[in-house]
C-alpha cells in the first residue's frame, strides 16, 4: 500500500504532502463522533453527567447524543441487556451506517455484572456475545472519566495513533 506522495522543493521540505484520504477521513471521524442515545441501567445517569457541562464530551468531539441509530456512527451499551432486550439492541447497531463502533460500559455489559448467574434464564453475559465491541469500559458504574477514556481509547483506535500512549509509559 503506498503511503502518500510528496513534492519537496530544493532544500528537501516537502512543498506539498498528499496523505491517503483513508487518514484524513479517519481523523475527522474520531474527532467527530455521535453516540447513540441508548442507556439500559443505572451506568446510563453516568453516561449523562459525561455529556453534561462538568466533563462535556463536546471538547472531545462526542457531544452530539442522537436519538436515531441512521445518524449515529458510536453505539455505548450502558447497562444490563437482558435477552428480552438483546434483539432491539442488534436491531439498533444494525441500523447504524458504516463505520460504526460500539462501546460496552459498566461490568453489567462486558459480562452481566452482578445480575448474572450460570444457567440463569434472563441476562446475556456481555455485549460482545450480540454485536461486536471495540472498547470496554469497566466499573459498577463506571465514572464519566471512565467513560471518557473510552471515548479516546476509541479514537487512538480510529486513527491508529497513540495519543494516550505517553501518559500510560510514565513509570
Amino acid at each position: 500500500m503506498q503511503r502518500g506522495f510528496q513534492l519537496e522543493a530544493k532544500t528537501g521540505e516537502p512543498l506539498i504532502s498528499f496523505g491517503l484520504l483513508e487518514e484524513a477521513l479517519n481523523l475527522a471521524r474520531a474527532n467527530s463522533l455521535w453516540p447513540l442515545t441508548f442507556g439500559l441501567a443505572c451506568c446510563a445517569i453516568e453516561m449523562m453527567a459525561a455529556g453534561a457541562a462538568r466533563f462535556d464530551l463536546d471538547r472531545f468531539g462526542a457531544g452530539v447524543f442522537r436519538p436515531s441509530p441512521r445518524q449515529c456512527d458510536l453505539m455505548i451499551v450502558a447497562g444490563t441487556i437482558s435477552k428480552k432486550m438483546a434483539p432491539a439492541i442488534v436491531r439498533l447497531y444494525d441500523q447504524m451506517p458504516a463505520p460504526k463502533w460500539v462501546i460496552a460500559m459498566g461490568n453489567c455489559a462486558i459480562s452481566g455484572g452482578p445480575f448474572y448467574y450460570p444457567n440463569q434464564y434472563a441476562i446475556v453475559p456481555g455485549a460482545d456475545l450480540i454485536i461486536p465491541v471495540d472498547v470496554y469500559v469497566p466499573g459498577c458504574p463506571p465514572r464519566p472519566e471512565g467513560l471518557i477514556e473510552g471515548i479516546l481509547l476509541l479514537e487512538e483506535k480510529i486513527t491508529k495513533r497513540g495519543r494516550l500512549r505517553k501518559f500510560r509509559d510514565v513509570k
